[in-house]
């Protein structure tokens, strides 16, 4: 079997040097695809794929929230767990300035920044969970233990 040289993404490149282990997925694809159509494509199923949120609060600071593909982000529960009045959704225009990710490629590992991240409370149960790669296009599987670790994040109960 040949393997075509991966060009890693900044993500990928942060797993490695941290020596945290992960499975890199890739599939075909020019634009925006929302995590369903991605998990999809890849024949994954729905409860191990997440998503990557980015918002601001009152305080003018960014938070990142992981959550199930099919879960909704409860904005007065993450508030609350990141100690805000209140959260917005960071525009989508915004997002490359803010993280150096583009939308539909967002992860919570090697931001340009590292932000307080909350990762749903549900993927402590899984023994693997699937996030963006970091770009679009690539996806990364990993245990939940670890993607906590690399983004410095907390679980947390985040979802409707």
């Amino acid at each position: 079997m040949s393997k075509t040289k991966e060009v890693k993404t900044n993500a990928m490149r942060m797993l490695d040097r941290m020596k945290i282990p992960y499975e890199a997925h890739t599939y075909e694809c020019e634009e925006f695809v929302d995590g369903i159509q991605v998990a999809d494509m890849l024949h994954l199923p729905h409860e191990k794929v997440y998503k990557t949120l980015v918002t601001v609060g009152n305080s003018k600071n960014y938070f990142v929230f992981v959550l199930p593909i099919e879960a909704e982000l409860d904005l007065k529960k993450a508030a609350r767990e990141v100690g805000e009045k209140s959260l917005a959704m960071v525009h989508v225009k915004d997002i490359n300035s803010i993280t150096g990710y583009v939308r539909g490629g967002c992860t919570a590992i090697g931001m340009k920044k590292q932000f307080v991240t909350r990762i749903a409370a549900a993927a402590e149960n899984l023994d693997k969970i699937i996030v963006s790669g970091g770009r679009i296009g690539s996806q990364l599987e990993l245990k939940p233990e670890d993607l906590k670790k690399a983004c410095k994040g907390e679980f947390a109960d985040i979802t409707v």
